[in-house]
């Protein structure tokens, strides 16, 4: 019996401190969406990033905006629309929600932190606000370039495409990579590092796996390889 009441009295107290409770702070989540979602996402409308814009997110299926070309099919087969109980979800572990995502974000597991930032969001990306973005995402830099005289097939650039803000990659082991055009930088390098001549090598850049370089053995190369094709 004691411990029957000692149980219950945890509980109690759990859900009176249990902060998913308190009343939704949007200014605390105007502050969360500065530092963990404007690198990526825009409040403008059609305005895309990395992700799309959030812009009249509310309602909207996932996966549907027509501006935005860079979807993974996971979630445009996803078949879910965007609402507080769904954004929720998929903010507090993007993966366990749909776990084929490119969705690169770690998830947000605290539920004050995630009914702030819901309640931010709710306003903010209401069509006609148009919010400016109150912070720019900076280009990361890589840690370094190693040899790329020889890199495993997934690193060896075979086509590049591009098409409206997107290119598309072709690695010589048969996979496509998708890059917003501002995130993929063209570099050169002729030293005795650099790739084989018709072999350029494809390098990872900055601390969120979203972006990267493509170091070509001499200039010319731009052109043999970037076709404008969709």
């Amino acid at each position: 019996m004691m411990r029957t009441i000692a149980v219950s009295v945890l509980l109690l107290i759990a859900v009176i401190w249990n902060p998913a409770l308190a009343e939704p702070d949007s200014a605390n989540g105007q502050q969360l969406f500065v530092g963990a979602c404007s690198v990526c996402h825009s409040l403008e409308p059609n305005k895309n990033f990395t992700g799309p814009s959030l812009s009249g997110l509310w309602g909207r299926k996932a996966g549907s905006l027509a501006s935005f070309p860079r979807y993974s099919p996971a979630i445009k087969w996803a078949e879910l629309v965007w609402d507080d109980q769904t954004l929720d979800k998929w903010i507090a572990n993007p993966k366990a929600m749909i776990p084929e995502t490119r969705m690169i974000f770690p998830g947000l597991p605290s539920v004050q932190a995630r009914a702030d930032l819901i309640a931010f969001l709710k306003k903010a990306t209401q069509p006609g606000k148009q919010s400016a973005q109150t912070m720019q995402g900076m280009m990361g830099m890589g840690a370094g370039i190693p040899n790329l005289k020889s890199v495993a097939p997934g690193s060896q650039v075979k086509e590049i495409r591009y098409c409206g803000d997107t290119y598309t990659i072709t690695t010589a082991d048969g996979h496509t990579i998708q890059f917003w055009e501002r995130n993929l930088r063209f570099k050169t390098d002729m030293s005795d590092e650099g790739p084989p001549k018709g072999s350029p090598a494809l390098v990872g850049a900055g601390m969120v796996g979203d972006r990267a370089s493509i170091i070509f053995a001499a200039p010319e190369e731009f052109g043999q390889f970037i076709k404008r094709q969709c």
